[in-house]
């Protein structure tokens, strides 16, 4: 028994115009998100630059208090005189300055006012300056 099938012409154009409407979807949809990712590529670096820089900010505004932190220290070293000092550190947020015993304070004094704490011993002389009225007074100048 042979058995024979039509074939319609209808059918054929159907078929390959539903595959062209898919290969046009596929297309459409890879453009569509080829942009989408370049967005979002920009977004990120944007992102990443933003980020950025607030990290050379922050660190602009460190290098910048630690100069002044230094000029400070530096000007109560010439004020009490380098030979009368022992040593120096940062403790929290003081100055700790460790000088000779009998040294002359007045024009450190002066300078702080109630700032600087000293406390006098046979041994040494702890002299420690607070950092906050330091900072903010810097802060307030500019």
């Amino acid at each position: 028994m042979i058995v024979s099938v039509k074939r319609n012409r209808k059918q054929k154009i159907i078929k390959i115009a539903s595959l062209v409407a898919v290969v046009i979807m596929f297309i459409a949809y890879y453009f569509h998100m080829e942009n989408e990712f370049k967005l979002q590529q920009e977004k990120e670096l944007q992102l990443k630059k933003a980020e950025k820089l607030k990290i050379e900010t922050k660190l602009k505004k460190k290098k910048e208090l630690e100069r002044t932190l230094l000029s400070e220290i530096e000007k109560t070293v010439d004020l009490i005189g380098q030979k009368y000092i022992n040593h120096i550190k940062i403790v929290e947020d003081k100055i700790v300055i460790i000088c000779e015993p009998n040294t002359n304070l007045e024009a450190l004094m002066i300078r702080y006012g109630s700032m600087a704490l000293v406390k006098e011993s046979l041994k040494e002389t702890i002299i420690a300056i607070d950092l906050k009225y330091i900072v903010e007074s810097r802060i307030n100048e500019k």
